[in-house]
């Protein structure tokens, strides 16, 4: 009888000669035995975007340091607990930090050239630190209160979240939603003037829910039924809606604003005692019954498209629509319904612009809101959670034009105005790089 190991149990790292593999997982000491090989291919994405984001801090917090004290007041006048105000040193802050970033940028390097994964903490950490830094250096001598910084955050990031909502869903089930923007539109001029006639608020968000499943429902007809690429319906969609609201906003609220553009705005609902915990209370638990069920909306798509059979059937239908059908799930209706899910989900992100936040419809009051949100379901990858964390990335940006603009800063005005954008475009490009979406999204199905 031989003593020879089985074939079956031997792997190809056993077999290789040294240096013959590329690094992999079942390479590191760490790896479990048996564990399959995986190849780890080198990025050196994140190590040179921490390296330029270093150097920027350098320049920023050292070079062209501040003197001064930056203060943070963490309690707002109305909070049961008050917490004292932080008082950061400015110029030191500064170089403490720029030092900071300088090591994780190196550690990073290190990280690759050594076939480890760049955990998603380590960024996190990375982007706070950069964060407080040009916070302390952008007030210096100044005062920005953090609980006001974090709701105006949550407030321009409902109607983003409730559209990366909506978006998620259709490209999920197979189907492009470039027309997050049209619905977004249609759901802020209907809530506003269904709120404004019948003096309830809650009958205009049934109408921005019922607007923006309309919408979905004729990029449902063209892309799906009638094969129309879906790219190309969801931008003429966006193109109609704005044009139609426009021209119905010049032509007939301007001149009847008091009777169909006057809607009532819901009210701050605080919640007891969890409205009293210092910061998140005032930042998550004293908002509109909008923003409440925007948590409920977020947790009821990740249940659902991850834990049931609805989400199980979306799924499939958007990975691989003729294995789907083979087993019986009817590919192009389970389509449909679901874009005009996506759409009438959307749309109550629109109703938070006239019933939650403006308080009446304003010409093009989205501002481009839709291709935030979209770029927010990339960003994410297509899950619902994350794509909800990207959307309040870009509500900060959008929110700190206003903070820093209100204080004063040195930032460029010019600046200010493109900061959210320029975060869009450096979190989808920059993070994200090539990923892979749903492999059926943007293709129609044909059953055979």
């Amino acid at each position: 009888m031989s003593d020879s190991v089985p074939s079956s149990n031997v792997t190809t790292n056993n077999l290789a000669p040294t240096g013959s593999l590329p690094p992999t997982e079942h390479n590191h000491p760490d790896a479990p035995l048996g564990a399959p090989a995986r190849v780890v291919v080198k990025s050196w994405k994140a190590p040179i975007a921490f390296a330029v984001f270093a150097i920027g801090a350098i320049l920023l917090f050292v070079a062209f340091g501040r003197d001064g004290d930056s203060t943070f007041p963490l309690s707002t006048d109305s909070d049961l607990i008050q917490l004292p105000a932080v008082v950061l040193p400015t110029r030191a802050t500064g170089i403490v930090i720029a030092v900071l970033l300088v090591l994780l940028a190196a550690v990073s390097a290190w990280m690759v050239a050594s076939a480890r994964k760049i955990p998603l903490w380590f960024m996190a950490v990375f982007a706070v630190l950069f964060l407080i830094g040009f916070l302390t250096w952008a007030s210096a001598g100044q005062s920005i209160p953090i609980p006001g910084l974090l709701i105006g955050t949550v407030s321009l990031s409902v109607p983003l979240i409730f559209g990366a909502l909506g978006g998620v869903i259709s490209e999920r089930v197979g189907v492009v939603n470039v027309a997050i923007e049209g619905q977004l539109l249609a759901g802020a001029f209907v809530s506003a003037v269904v709120a404004s006639v019948t003096g309830n608020p809650f009958v205009g968000l049934i109408g921005a829910v019922v607007a923006g499943g309309l919408v979905s429902f004729v990029l449902a007809a063209f892309s799906i039924k009638y094969l129309v690429d879906q790219v190309i319906v969801g931008v003429v969609l966006n193109v109609l809606v704005t044009g139609l609201t426009s021209f119905l906003y010049s032509q007939v609220l301007t001149n009847n604003a008091t009777v169909l553009n006057s809607p009532p705005r819901f009210d701050r609902l605080p919640i007891p005692l969890l409205s009293e915990i210092p910061i998140i209370g005032p930042t998550l638990f004293r908002q509109t019954i909008v923003v409440y069920f925007m948590y409920i909306a977020v947790a009821l798509v990740f249940w659902g498209l991850f834990k049931t059979k609805w989400g199980l059937r979306v799924r499939a239908v958007g990975e691989h629509p003729q294995a789907a059908d083979t087993v019986g799930i009817k590919v192009n209706p389970t389509r449909f319904w679901n874009v005009m899910l996506a759409g009438a989900i959307t749309g109550l992100g629109g109703a938070y612009f006239t019933l939650g936040s403006v308080g009446a419809f304003n010409k093009e009051m989205t501002a481009g809101a839709g291709y935030i949100a979209l770029a927010a379901v990339i960003f994410g990858r297509w899950d619902p959670i994350r794509a909800t964390l990207a959307a309040l990335l870009f509500g900060f940006a959008s929110n700190l034009q206003y903070v820093l603009g209100a204080i004063g800063s040195p930032v460029p005005s010019e600046f200010l105005l493109m900061l959210p954008y320029v975060v869009t475009i450096f979190a989808v490009a920059g993070l994200v790089g090539r990923v892979r979406g749903p492999a059926a999204a943007g293709r129609p199905y044909v059953s055979s």
